[in-house]
């Protein structure tokens, strides 16, 4: 009895350390059955990688740890204070969001999947769980870094934004004449002009950027996706994430500001 009291005991506290919430058994549900359905959809692309793998020998050495270590970190990430009633609408955002983004990028060219398809299906599930995992660590960073004078965030944001703004700039050039390219130029002067919360902003674009560069350089290492500069990866696209959860930020705030019928 005393045994089963104390391994109740440490599940709660275990449960309350990673911030489980009756809506985290959901998430993380979906997340796992995400995986499984593209697993099963698309068995020829598990397959084909499960056959580099020498299973008489050294195993291991041919796992993909990069790969297992963001798996688990966004399993994690996504049911810490889980709220299925926002959580719902960042995922709905970073599923038509990370459409947009992959269409402009393989219809332009600007990147290439090894599957020539522009764009796979098969990567649009990842965008709305890495949106989850940016909010979670968005949080953490709020609640760690100072809330300093606005003064500085203010400062720092137009630096580094408009940073990013001249680097996309460069990085876009050969698509300029692209519509798509304009588009996604527009989108994001307007954002960035548009901003006001400059400590938020620096924050979600912080965690975009940190989860993008292992997604990148898993991506780009594995030749899974290919930039048109050959580099694994290149800065623009790392900080290009940061943007991205920027923007999808702002949508989601603009979809809160709706009343519900």
């Amino acid at each position: 009895m005393t045994g089963s009291i104390s391994s109740a005991h440490n599940l709660r506290r275990l449960s309350a350390a990673l911030g489980w919430t009756p809506h985290s058994s959901v998430l993380l549900g979906g997340f796992l059955l995400a995986v499984l359905l593209i697993g099963y959809i698309w068995w020829p692309l598990a397959e084909e990688y499960l056959a580099y793998i020498d299973w008489n020998g050294p195993w291991w050495l041919y796992i993909d740890w990069l790969l297992i270590g963001i798996f688990l970190f966004m399993s994690l990430a996504i049911i810490a204070k889980a709220d299925l009633r926002t959580d719902a609408k960042i995922i709905f955002v970073g599923l038509v969001g990370g459409l947009a983004i992959e269409g402009w990028g393989t219809q332009t060219n600007l990147w290439f999947y090894y599957t020539q398809e522009r764009p796979p299906l098969w990567i649009i599930p990842a965008w709305p769980i890495a949106s989850l995992s940016i909010d979670r660590l968005t949080r953490l960073l709020s609640r760690l870094l100072p809330k300093t004078q606005e003064r500085f965030y203010r400062v720092a944001y137009w630096m580094i934004f408009g940073a990013f703004y001249a680097l996309m700039l460069v990085f876009v050039l050969p698509t300029l004449t692209k519509s798509l390219t304009g588009l996604s130029l527009l989108l994001c002067a307007l954002v960035i002009l548009s901003e006001r919360d400059h400590r938020t902003a620096l924050l979600v674009f912080t965690a975009g950027a940190g989860l993008g560069y292992f997604l990148e350089l898993w991506g780009t290492t594995r030749e899974c996706w290919t930039y048109y500069t050959y580099q694994t990866p290149p800065f623009f696209a790392v900080l290009a994430h940061g943007m991205a959860a920027v923007v999808f930020w702002r949508v989601d705030i603009l979809m809160k500001a709706i009343p519900e019928s």
